[in-house]
């Protein structure tokens, strides 16, 4: 309605090169990611109606420094965006799993399952190794995390409240259709959010002040994990946004991928609720840290 409405207002502007620009980039990267985002909520929905979380618990070893790996490579065979992650590892530490494998497995399953590996190889098809470090730059960065907690984790610091089982005599199709109507959303709204800035920073950003920012180095790939906290993108849609982000080393667009999945503002509040603020401050912080410093290292390393 309200584009309608401003329909003219709108036509004019795309008069200027430098709006018509923006409207292109941002239109590009909306309509590459669309697909990816919709087969990814799809297989998210799925999983919250029709998988148990029992069944990822009987995956996983009892001692947790095996547990911890076991859990980050199980995020793969169950796809599923950040926003599902959460539920699903406050269900596994409320069954009995030691939360440092939970944890694992909540900042893995949304960075390297198959739906977000494919749409980075298409969103980088000249960058093949991109898929490469972005799979192993994740997976460290989880498995990092699980032997972390095992280190220096603090149980009194959760609060997990037991993840809904929902009505087991309701109708599984419809639990589906509500979850991903609800993901769809959420997640199409902050892609939106993405896709405009990376077209922001693509037109309207001064050149200048963009490749002083843009060098190789630490601060470039520190710009990036801190954009991704903030434009909180799906991470079935993120590597559209981070291919636009064309000024910056590949080294810091893949910290940008590694970091989105696995702390932004949504998962955040996501997990504040879940398993409380002062768990949620601390895990944040330390998974920032770990995600940025495995980024820079397999990016230095593979690209």
């Amino acid at each position: 309605m309200a584009a309608v409405l401003l329909r003219p207002v709108l036509t004019g502007l795309l008069k200027h090169p430098a709006a018509a620009n923006w409207a292109t980039i941002f239109v590009a990267i909306t309509i590459q990611a669309m697909p990816f985002l919709v087969l990814g909520v799809a297989v998210s929905a799925a999983i919250a109606a029709f998988v148990p979380p029992g069944v990822i618990a009987r995956m996983l070893p009892g001692r947790p420094v095996l547990a911890v790996p076991a859990a980050a490579v199980a995020g793969a065979a169950l796809p599923g965006c950040e926003c599902g992650s959460v539920p699903v590892a406050a269900r596994l530490v409320s069954i009995g799993v030691t939360p440092a494998a939970a944890f694992a497995f909540l900042l893995s399953a949304p960075a390297i399952n198959p739906v977000v590996l494919v749409s980075t190889a298409v969103a980088f098809p000249d960058r093949p190794m991109m898929v490469l470090a972005r799979l192993m730059a994740s997976l460290v960065a989880s498995v990092a995390m699980g032997m972390l907690w095992i280190a220096f984790g603090r149980d009194d610091l959760l609060k997990a409240r037991r993840a809904p089982d929902g009505d087991e005599s309701g109708r599984r199709l419809t639990r589906f259709l509500a979850t991903a109507q609800h993901d769809f959303l959420q997640a199409g709204g902050f892609l939106v959010i993405g896709a405009a800035a990376a077209a922001t920073l693509q037109t309207l950003v001064p050149r200048d002040l963009v490749n002083s920012i843009a060098r190789p180095g630490p601060i470039s790939v520190l710009v990036l994990g801190v954009l991704a906290v903030l434009v909180s993108l799906c991470s079935e849609a993120d590597a559209f946004v981070a291919a636009g982000l064309k000024q910056f080393s590949l080294t810091a667009r893949l910290a940008f991928l590694v970091v989105g999945p696995m702390v932004d503002v949504k998962l955040f509040a996501l997990q504040a609720g879940t398993f409380g603020p002062r768990f949620a401050w601390r895990f944040s912080l330390a998974t920032f840290a770990v995600a940025v410093t495995s980024a820079g290292l397999i990016g230095w390393w593979l690209l």
